[in-house]
C-alpha cells in the first residue's frame, strides 16, 4: 500500500497515510424551475448569477456568490400555465378537507428541512441567522394557518339569501382558475408563502414568479412541494427577470387573474392594462410592513368567484325531495 494513500491510522478512514486530513470537494446544488411536477431547466438554456446582493438585471453582483439561477423566458411561461390548467380541475374538485390536509404537509415537510431555509433566507435577505430562522417558522405557521382555513373560507363567503318569492338560493365560493403570482421582491420566503398559500388553498392553481433578487428559497419551495402530496402543476415557480416572464402572463388568454404584489407601479400599470384584455381579476401590489402579521381572509376571497344556486319550494313529493 502507498505510504500516501491508504487508511489513515488517527481516524480509521480512508485518506492520506500520513493523518492528514483528506480535503473534499464541496457539492454545489443546481437549482431549476419547477413546473407540472418536474425539475427542467429554463427552455433557453440561460441562468444568471445570484448573489447576497444582485439581481437578474445585474449580473455583475455586488455580494458572495450563492448560485446559478434559470433565467425563465417566454416560452417557460407558457409551459407553465399550460400545466395548472391541467391540474386546475381534480386541485379545484377536491374537497376543501383534503386540500387542508396536503397545505399541511407542506408545513411538515418544511419544518424537517428548517436549518436549510433558514441558511438560505439569511444569504437571501442579508439576515442573522436567528431572525432568519423567525423568519421561516413564520412561512411554516403561515402553511398551517392556511391548511385550517380551507373547510371554513365557504362559511364566511358564502350561505342562504333571503328571496321573496316561492324558492330560496344559496351562494357558495368556487376558485377563479389559474392565477399567476409575483412574489414580493423583499421577501424571498415569507412573503412568498403569504402569497401564493392563499392562491392554492381555495382551490386554484399557481404560476409564480420568484423574487428576481432573491429566487432560491422559492425553488426550493419546489423540491418541498413535489414531496408533499400537492398535485404536479398546482404549482409552478419560475425565476428570472419579473417584467419579462409577467408580461406574457399578464397577456395569456388562460390566465384567469393576477396577484401583483412583487411588482412596482411602472410594471403594475403595464401588466393592469395587459390584464385588461380578457377581463383578468387583478390583486395590485398593497404596502405590507410585516409579513409575519396575521395576513386575514382578503387574499383568499381575492380569487373566489360566487355561485349561486336557486331552489323552487313546495310540496314534497313521495321521494323527499323538492319541486
Amino acid at each position: 500500500m502507498s505510504e500516501k494513500t491508504g487508511t489513515n491510522v488517527k481516524t480509521g478512514t480512508a485518506g492520506p497515510a500520513d493523518g492528514t486530513e483528506q480535503r473534499r470537494l464541496s457539492v454545489f446544488k443546481t437549482y431549476k424551475l419547477y413546473v407540472g411536477g418536474k425539475f427542467p431547466r429554463s427552455e433557453s438554456g440561460r441562468v444568471y448569477e445570484v448573489t447576497t446582493g444582485t439581481s437578474a438585471a445585474d449580473t455583475a453582483g455586488s455580494g458572495d456568490w450563492l448560485a446559478n439561477a434559470p433565467l425563465s423566458s417566454r416560452k417557460d411561461a407558457r409551459d407553465a400555465v399550460v400545466a395548472a390548467r391541467k391540474a386546475f380541475g381534480g386541485w379545484a374538485g377536491a374537497t376543501a378537507y383534503n386540500r387542508g390536509q396536503v397545505l399541511y404537509r407542506v408545513a411538515e415537510m418544511l419544518e424537517g428541512r428548517r436549518e436549510q431555509f433558514a441558511a438560505e433566507v439569511a444569504d437571501a435577505e442579508g439576515l442573522s441567522k436567528a431572525k432568519a430562522a423567525a423568519q421561516v417558522d413564520a412561512a411554516v405557521d403561515r402553511w398551517v394557518w392556511y391548511a385550517g382555513w380551507t373547510d371554513k373560507i365557504a362559511q364566511i363567503v358564502g350561505g342562504g339569501n333571503p328571496v321573496a318569492g316561492p324558492f330560496f338560493n344559496l351562494s357558495s365560493p368556487e376558485p377563479t382558475g389559474v392565477v399567476a403570482v409575483l412574489a414580493p421582491q423583499e421577501s424571498s420566503f415569507l412573503g412568498l408563502v403569504s402569497v401564493l398559500a392563499p392562491v392554492i388553498a381555495t382551490g386554484n392553481t399557481a404560476v409564480v414568479i420568484a423574487s428576481e433578487k432573491a429566487p432560491l428559497p422559492a425553488l426550493s419551495l419546489g423540491e418541498v412541494l413535489a414531496t408533499s402530496d400537492v398535485p404536479g402543476g398546482v404549482v409552478n415557480i419560475l425565476s428570472g427577470r419579473t417584467a419579462e416572464i409577467a408580461a406574457p402572463l399578464a397577456a395569456h388568454q388562460d390566465v384567469n387573474a393576477i396577484d401583483l404584489a412583487g411588482a412596482d407601479e411602472a410594471l403594475a400599470k403595464e401588466l393592469e392594462i395587459a390584464a385588461a384584455d380578457n377581463l383578468k381579476r387583478v390583486l395590485r401590489p398593497q404596502p405590507v410592513d410585516d409579513w409575519a402579521t396575521t395576513p386575514g381572509t382578503d387574499r383568499m376571497t381575492a380569487f373566489l368567484e360566487t355561485k349561486t344556486v336557486w331552489h323552487p319550494t313546495g310540496s314534497l313529493g313521495a321521494s323527499g325531495s323538492a319541486y
